[in-house]
């Protein structure tokens, strides 16, 4: 079966790539390296032809209000438009859990966007909403950065392995459309301070982490179960411990 995979070359798509093809799918890396561009439209026609599947991993270059809404509007017309004249038959996005509670979050809002363009499309369609993820914990901390010390929301926060990403995504590929929303978490939910405290603790940090209940994530306020699910949820395997030690082993 031929899936393509826009955005194949990034985190999760190299991870979720390399998964199908060890399942003797054809699945295709698509990017702007690769001739493949959903912005501009370049190269969309041609990747489609005879897709089954596109999974779009795509991401902003830009977290600016306007720049990230018309990315992901522009990208999500120019790619549901190529699917549905190649007649493709599952359309896979990979959202955030929460993005619809924190209107005050530009990033949070542009993927709303894109969320409705999908299921406003007519293509089957599954959403994949997914928590942080494990591998953004360094740029987090830094983001919330006030001199020596990071400043954090006490809210929940359940950060997930890219390698645990990845394998729902590929499983959800390979599965029927959902016409609907899946969401993916980590094995692990402690407010988000507490979290980013082991973090810096585990790689010699020597930081200071402060519980804020004021401190604002990306713009957005976070109040106690903002940035996790609310309801039924696929758990990864991979905790913040694991994925430490699995960190170390292949620096």
């Amino acid at each position: 079966m031929k899936i393509v995979v826009i955005g194949g070359t990034g985190l999760i798509g190299s991870k979720t790539v390399t998964i199908l093809r060890q399942g003797d799918h054809e699945a295709v890396a698509a990017s702007p390296k690769s001739g493949v561009d959903t912005i501009t439209g370049d190269g969309l026609k041609e990747v489609m032809a005879g897709a089954r599947v596109v999974i779009d991993l795509v991401n902003s270059p830009s977290f600016e209000d306007k720049t990230v809404l018309a990315f992901f509007e522009t990208s999500g017309q120019n790619l549901l438009a190529a699917e549905a004249a190649a007649g493709v038959g599952h359309h896979i996005a990979l959202s955030i859990v929460g993005t619809d509670r924190s209107p005050d979050n530009g990033y949070f809002r542009a993927k709303v966007a894109q969320e409705k363009l999908i299921e406003a499309s007519g293509i089957p369609y599954t959403i994949i909403r997914a928590t942080q993820f494990l591998e953004f914990l360094g740029a987090i901390a830094d983001s919330s950065a006030d001199g020596n010390r990071v400043r954090l929301s006490p809210g929940l926060f359940q950060p997930i392995a890219a390698d645990d990403v990845a394998a729902v995504v590929a499983d959800v590929a390979l599965a029927a459309p959902r016409n609907g929303i899946v969401e993916i978490a980590g094995p692990e939910c402690a407010p988000f301070n507490a979290i980013i405290a082991r973090y810096l603790k585990a790689v010699g940090d020597p930081r200071e982490v402060v519980s804020d209940p004021e401190a604002r994530y990306w713009g957005g306020r976070v109040e106690e179960r903002s940035l996790v699910p609310l309801g039924e949820a696929r758990l990864g395997r991979i905790g913040l411990d694991e994925w430490l030690r699995r960190s170390r082993a292949g620096a």
